[in-house]
């Protein structure tokens, strides 16, 4: 029996690109979840979703440094400051999607139309890593790109024209993912080696 869409009409993303001049890491989820599970409007949005801490324990020893105090929201100005410093781009493998089931979980997204990942690369012709941050967003890249999938935690070179990067698989920062905090932290700590063991990096 074909299950039923919460919505047959088609998702549109509704963050641009986010792609700060001189970003080297262009990170690369599924889609967003539904707005009534956003924090903040912005990438990984949901309180519940640990990309933001682990982002603290990287560059600021503290999984709690973008929250803010007595709220469950994420500080959005701490956020993109971050990202901005850092090089880091942000946006997701799916422009439009349907979901076929009122949460979440990236195995009822249907993709509708899946990102131009060549056209998104041009704008930020220093990026080198490609990283995606989950399995619907990896499997999206590999089928594109004709390539292999890298194992967890680590990555394999992509081609992607003439330019060679570095296509990354990092562990799911959804708390359905079952991996300590701390381990996923480690694992995207080694695209950052700059941050060092510490998670502190200086000016």
């Amino acid at each position: 029996m074909t299950r039923k869409t919460i919505n047959p009409v088609p998702e549109r993303h509704p963050f641009p690109p986010f792609l700060p001049a001189g970003a080297t890491h262009l990170f690369l989820g599924s889609f967003p979840p539904q707005p009534k599970r956003w924090s903040m409007p912005f990438f990984y949005p949901n309180w519940s979703n640990d990309f933001w801490r682990v982002m603290g324990i990287i560059f600021h020893a503290d999984r709690d440094y973008f929250a803010v105090a007595g709220e469950k929201r994420f500080d959005i100005g701490r956020v993109q400051a971050l990202c901005r410093e850092k090089g880091i781009a942000l946006y997701d493998t799916a422009r439009e999607v349907r979901r076929l089931q009122d949460n979440a979980s990236d195995k009822f997204l249907e993709v509708v139309t899946p990102t131009d990942i060549p056209a998104l690369l041009a704008q930020i012709p220093a990026c080198t890593d490609l990283i995606t941050t989950g399995q619907k967003a990896t499997d999206i890249i590999a089928d594109a790109f004709h390539c292999p999938k890298p194992p967890i935690g680590s990555y394999v070179r992509l081609l992607v024209g003439e330019r060679a990067l570095r296509f990354w698989r990092m562990p799911s920062t959804s708390r359905a993912y079952p991996l300590p905090l701390s381990e996923k932290a480690g694992a995207y700590r080694r695209l950052f080696p700059q941050a060092g063991e510490g998670g502190i990096v200086g000016k």
